[in-house]
């Protein structure tokens, strides 16, 4: 069998529509204006095809693609409440964006995370307008429901064999009254289950692989890698062409339908303000020439606080990794007062440890983690160019532990991940304390947290939908203010759902989509 490639095809002056970024959000746009019309659609991609490279098929070689070829590099940038510490962001720099480097985790969150949405300001974004679109992209083991998909693009696969301390992790949270279910994505998220994987037959299933593959060979389908959009080009008020560079050369391209951005929260508020859309202001300290005034491009910046993490010294070898290094996951309210679970969890067979960490604890010999973090944080940042030369630096700031609210509610994973591992369900495999190494104090606890503090690189919000003056997208993804011109990435995400980033982007391309084609 010939390997997958990517045809090599001649690049027009024109297509109707031009996809930038193939992530999560793009792969899908491209793949539904393939199949639902007859329009030619150029996708630009900054990374490489990605296509038979062993540690990204490896769902066990995952956590280093951070910092590889394959990531971009990027940092937020250190304050005092993370005890001056630089946190690095994996985000995918390949065809299938972060959906090829990422832990494969697929999960949806709670219902009214995206109640919320609407709420925001975000019109026919409820949980029941969103959920055929989760739906249609879900190949689920288990066969459709009323919540559920199959046949979709995706497929999403329990663990079939999961590690004796992923197991340990469901009977632990049972011991400690936290409810044991089926399914995270089925009617309660609430309590410990199996993870919903993006893994099949060994490998890792990304979006690329899901989407882009089987229509490869669609002539329509015209796919630039290695490729960097650097400006997008403004006609009388509509988005009508890209800028990009390709082995070194600038060319430009025109789209007469349509162009879309999927370059991530990061990098999609960057070419937007490169082009002269966002806050005066900063355009103006940058010597950009303003093309549209949108105050809310970079803010609104949100990511869900890690802590990474827990770990315990093992009383036996680990053995070797299963599924991605984890193989379950625990969803639990930090008070019972709750509407719904704030705190999630989930264990690593190994170290996990983030840096600082690592140097002030002694974490030799056969040691396993927990990694615990707040999917409901209040935190809020913004990201801003700090030069205007295409790839030039800029300032990434989450503000993480900013509101008291986050930071009390991480002193309770971590004291929750302490008193988990000494269950008897761990009996066989906790050894006792590694990091921290014994019980702590609740200011103890704080000051482990400003040190494990890390990402779950759920980086959204920074091109955010609804009304008002902050709003960069409307309700069905189109920029305020400027015509023929989408958004479709989780940059548009108002208020970040309880879960990882990947479904919910990918459910957010499915919806641009039929937006596109419905206003075709």
């Amino acid at each position: 069998m010939p390997a997958l490639m990517i045809p090599r095809r001649p690049i027009f002056a024109a297509y109707d529509y031009i996809v930038v970024g193939a992530g999560s959000g793009g792969c899908a746009v491209a793949r539904r204006l393939i199949d639902g019309s007859d329009a030619t659609v150029l996708v630009i991609e900054a990374g490489g095809p990605g296509i038979g490279v062993p540690e990204i098929d490896d769902p066990k070689s995952w956590v280093p693609l951070g910092r590889s070829a394959y990531d971009w590099g990027y940092d937020y940038a250190p304050t005092p409440r993370i005890n001056g510490r630089t946190i690095g962001i994996p985000r995918g720099k390949v065809l299938g964006g972060s959906s090829s480097i990422n832990a494969m985790m697929w999960y949806r969150g709670h219902p009214t995370d995206y109640d919320g949405w609407e709420a925001a300001g975000a019109k026919g974004w409820s949980f029941s307008d969103v959920l055929p679109y989760f739906k249609r992209c879900e190949d689920w083991q288990d066969g459709e429901t009323a919540l559920r998909g199959a046949g979709g693009p995706l497929r999403i696969e329990r663990s079939s064999s999961p590690h004796p301390v992923a197991e340990a992790m469901l009977g632990g949270s049972a011991d400690l009254g936290i409810p044991v279910i089926d399914d995270p994505n089925g009617p309660s998220n609430e309590g410990a289950a199996l993870s919903n994987l993006n893994i099949s037959q060994g490998k890792r299933w990304s979006s690329a692989k899901g989407y882009l593959w089987p229509i490869l060979d669609n002539e329509r389908l015209t796919i630039l890698t290695d490729t960097v959009a650097t400006r997008l080009g403004i006609d009388n008020g509509r988005c009508a062409s890209v800028e990009y560079v390709q082995e070194g050369k600038l060319h430009a391209v025109r789209a007469t339908t349509g162009v879309i951005l999927s370059l991530g929260a990061i990098d999609t508020p960057r070419l937007l303000m490169m082009s002269g859309i966002g806050d005066p202001s900063e355009l103006k300290r940058l010597d950009i020439d303003i093309r549209l005034g949108l105050a809310g491009v970079g803010q609104n910046l949100q990511d869900h606080p890690l802590v990474q993490a827990c770990v315990f010294r093992s009383r036996q070898p680990l053995g070797p990794v299963r599924d991605n290094g984890g193989g379950t996951v625990i969803n639990w309210k930090s008070s019972a007062a709750l509407p719904q679970a704030d705190l999630h969890a989930f264990p690593v067979q190994g170290n996990s440890a983030e840096p600082r960490i690592r140097e002030l604890y002694d974490l030799s010999g056969d040691v396993f983690s927990i990694g615990c973090g707040l999917m409901r944080s209040k935190s809020v940042g913004y990201m801003r160019l700090m030069s205007a030369v295409p790839g030039g630096a800029v300032e990434i700031q989450p503000n993480y532990l900013a509101e008291p609210g986050d930071l009390d509610a991480l002193v309770i994973a971590v004291e929750t991940m302490m008193e988990l591992a000494a269950t008897q369900s761990y009996a066989g495999w906790f050894g006792g304390y590694a990091a921290p190494a014994r019980r702590l104090s609740r200011t103890e606890i704080v000051d482990y947290v400003r040190n494990a503090c890390s990402t779950f690189f759920h980086v959204s919000g920074t091109c955010a939908m609804g009304r008002g003056d902050q709003a960069v997208v409307d309700n069905r993804l189109r920029v305020r203010g400027i015509e023929g011109l989408t958004i479709a990435d989780a940059s548009v995400i108002p208020v970040i759902p309880t879960c990882h980033t990947h479904a919910p982007v990918t459910m957010i391309g499915e919806r641009a989509a039929d937006f596109l084609l419905s206003a075709a």
